[in-house]
């Protein structure tokens, strides 16, 4: 008796065999173009984006087939980047690092360099022979330490207050609602310049100057969702056991407002790593010879940034990618985490 049901085809060449294929494909381009020494800088930016996309599709296509169809490759991407970048800036002491800000040390050491990939000074280096991986790695250590540290100060601070004024209202909230709405009134930047004037470029001062910005949206966000949680069963059933205040502010409400703000918590890191950066970029944050991404990107000021571009794609490479990086890990972790946040 022959066999009539039907066979299922199967698709040739399996999307495995074309996502292992893309991806081998884009990393080979991506390491030509970022090694090779025969093809001008333009011609070698436009290999290494080519094979870097070709990488991505390839990871794409492999991870829907290991994940399924929800697989989310930026969002991988974003996250190994801050994984890598984190890792490097920790054992950056350990590495093998040309001087990122001794200039009495490079004298010898080419200037201008242009990035090679390869050898002592891979990104290059600037005006003084600093080495630019050096200074970019360090560099991040410093945006990333203020910005992180002014977003905690602002997340416990403007969490505190939002949810004290959300669950007490009447006096308190109008209280608190005009103190963040006068905060809200004055434009970032000018605040910033303000306090820059007044306090010392420390990265202790550069951090509580930034921290202020992120409080009116923390207390916000603390605010609306104490509201919406204050009236809910287990708010009510506690309190009419005798429960203090205190006690169903922090055992009741505080463990549903923390997921909210620290989701936002993490899209403010990106918001204050560009902050810091436009800081320095004036002369208003961390002084040289300690690099931030801000003040690397100022060394490219009048006709530097012509002649060698490389001064401030480096830097400002590591910029955008970070924030990049922040902002999609953030608003993933706010669409899981906020769901009201995506109706909106």
């Amino acid at each position: 008796m022959s066999d009539l049901a039907p066979r299922t085809r199967t698709a040739f060449p399996p999307p495995l065999l074309i996502g292992a294929a893309l991806a081998v494909v884009g990393l080979v381009l991506l390491v030509f173009g970022a090694t090779t020494p025969q093809l001008v800088t333009p011609a070698k930016a436009a290999v290494a984006l080519l094979g870097l996309g070709l990488l991505l599709a390839g990871a794409s296509r492999l991870g829907k087939v290991w994940a399924g169809p929800g697989f989310d490759v930026v969002f991988w991407f974003g996250a190994a980047w801050l994984l890598l970048l984190g890792l490097a800036i920790l054992c950056a002491p350990w590495l093998p690092l040309a001087e990122d800000r001794d200039v009495a040390s490079t004298v010898a050491e080419p200037v201008f360099a242009t990035p090679t990939f390869t050898g002592g000074h891979p990104l290059g280096t600037n005006a003084f022979g600093l080495d630019l991986l050096a200074r970019s790695l360090y560099g991040a250590r410093s945006s990333l330490l203020i910005s992180v540290s002014a977003v905690a100060l602002g997340t416990v601070v403007g969490g505190a207050i939002g949810m004290v004024a959300g669950y007490f209202r009447k006096s308190v909230d109008r209280v608190v609602g005009i103190a963040t709405n006068s905060l809200l009134a004055v434009p970032p930047l000018i605040l910033l310049i303000a306090l820059a004037t007044v306090l010392q470029p420390h990265l202790r001062n550069v951090a509580f100057s930034l921290a202020l910005l992120t409080i009116p949206g923390m207390v916000r966000l603390a605010r609306a969702t104490t509201m919406a949680y204050a009236n809910r069963e287990f708010v009510v059933a506690a309190r009419a056991m005798g429960a203090t205040r205190s006690r169903i502010l922090l055992r009741e409400l505080l463990p549903n407002v923390l997921l909210p703000v620290l989701s936002l918590a993490v899209v403010m890191i990106s918001v204050l790593i560009v902050a810091e950066a436009s800081l320095s970029f004036l002369g208003l944050g961390i002084q040289p010879p300690e690099p931030t991404w801000g003040n690397m990107i100022a060394e490219g000021e009048g006709r530097v940034f012509e002649e060698h571009p490389h001064i401030v794609l480096v830097p400002g490479a590591f910029l955008f990618l970070t924030v990049f990086a922040f902002n999609i890990v953030g608003e993933k972790a706010r669409g899981r985490w906020d769901s009201r946040s995506v109706k909106l």
